[in-house]
């Protein structure tokens, strides 16, 4: 129940703080390319529904001043995409009259000031095999700013073994999706065809993968690469295991979490080869207790337990110690979060028809129960008793300490909203 409940959390954060709860109404706004600073003109912009499988609900071409509009004819969740040079960019329907503006940027195929901040490799064993999730932390600096977008805008290398079990990606002030992973050239090397926008304030692009990799003999050897500039690649591994730097990387052994190590290179070349050896075994943390007041008191990878808390990331973490910025900002990303993964399952609770199966879904994010979205009075139901706990925990989480004040005032009134909503339709 608490993968559905982290699971419902996203899907009403995410939707509802973004205004996506849009009514039937004339969705306006004007397309800017923020490149040039002028009108995007001659732009395609196009309604779309989340809840049918992104289908289009209207479509429509920006005028000499960028403008736009069209009618949506539904009422729910719905999308603007504004199609720029090929690039797709996305903002919430605006309710309330609210306009749809939105940035898009000129295109190219490798763009200046494109970099990894941080690529992030947590390792643990399963089933004799190994299992890695490895994240990457890009930034697009560019100036004037341009997307990065190809059929290979990211190209990564992964071990010759490896068996990829899920892919995502997030775009600067998007939210996270399941994307394809395309074999490019040598055996491991793979690309993204997904645009790395500019960055918007400290909000950058996410790329995720996780994979697994033969481990019978209880010892394996990375041969890690990077194709971009990195500023920081570190390896997290659970106590358990053992870690063993390859000749000339230097890695640095960073204190962190008591159940966790973590290991870090600074400022990697493309194409070097970074070596080193892992062997043993264990699992990373999925649920840590007595976590410090205004942090989360759990992570959660693929439907595990997570509660973000004070709106900063962690995982029952407590205070890191030396860590080298800016790999403590990212630590919801490196020991779970809101991980990618649950982005299948978020979907498929916004996007299933009534008794329709699931198509494509490309991840399995959890141990989570799909049924109650089989008839609409079943699914309003399950909905209100969802709706009910979470409520429920929240307060003990304000009275336990664990949920700053201003999260908790947001993620209370989004609760409510949606309680509202359900009540009316009971």
């Amino acid at each position: 129940m608490k993968s559905t409940h982290l699971i419902f959390r996203t899907v009403v954060m995410s939707l509802l703080f973004a205004g996506t709860l849009a009514q039937a109404a004339t969705v306006t706004g004007t397309v800017t390319n923020k490149t040039t600073g002028k009108p995007a003109a001659g732009d395609t912009v196009v309604l779309v529904n989340p809840m049918t499988g992104m289908s289009e609900v209207a479509r429509t071409t920006t005028d000499a001043r960028g403008h736009y509009s069209m009618q949506s004819k539904s009422e729910g969740p719905a999308l603007v995409r504004a199609v720029h040079q090929g690039a797709e960019y996305f903002i919430a329907a605006p309710t309330g009259g609210a306009p749809g503006d939105i940035a898009v940027y000129d295109v190219a195929a490798k763009a200046q000031g494109v970099f990894i901040e941080a690529d992030v490799i947590e390792v643990e064993t399963d089933n004799g095999q190994l299992k890695v999730t490895e994240r990457y932390f890009v930034h697009n600096t560019s100036a004037p700013p341009v997307t990065q977008w190809s059929t290979r805008s990211f190209e990564v290398v992964l071990p010759t073994d490896a068996v990829v079990d899920g892919v995502g990606a997030q775009r600067p002030n998007g939210l996270p999706t399941t994307v394809k992973l395309d074999p490019d050239g040598p055996k491991g090397h793979f690309s993204f065809n997904f645009p790395i926008q500019p960055d918007d304030g400290d909000k950058n692009t996410l790329f995720q993968l996780s994979y697994s990799v033969p481990y019978s003999g209880g010892k394996y050897d990375f041969k890690s690469q990077v194709t971009l500039p990195a500023e920081n690649v570190a390896v997290l591994m659970p106590k358990g295991m053992t870690f063993a730097a390859g000749a000339g990387a230097a890695f640095k052994s960073v204190p962190e979490d008591p159940n966790v190590q973590t290991f870090i290179v600074k400022n990697a070349t493309p194409g070097k080869v970074i070596e080193f050896t892992v062997s043993g075994t264990g699992s990373m943390p999925r649920e840590q207790q007595g976590a410090p007041a205004g942090q989360p008191s759990g992570a959660g990878m693929g439907g595990q337990d997570a509660s973000p808390a004070g709106g900063q990331p962690g995982g029952g973490i407590g205070n890191p110690i030396n860590t080298p910025d800016p790999l403590s900002k990212y630590k919801w990303w490196i020991l779970g979060g809101l991980a990618l993964l649950l982005a299948a399952a978020a979907a498929f609770l916004l996007r299933k028809p009534a008794g329709a199966p699931a198509a494509g879904a490309a991840v399995d994010a959890g141990p989570v129960n799909y049924n109650f979205v089989s008839s609409p009075a079943t699914k309003n139901t399950a909905l209100l008793n969802v709706l009910k706990e979470e409520l429920f925990s929240l307060e003990s989480e304000k009275l336990s300490g664990t949920i700053a004040p201003d999260e908790y005032a947001k993620v209370k009134s989004a609760l409510e909203i949606v309680l509202s909503r359900a009540l009316n339709k009971k």
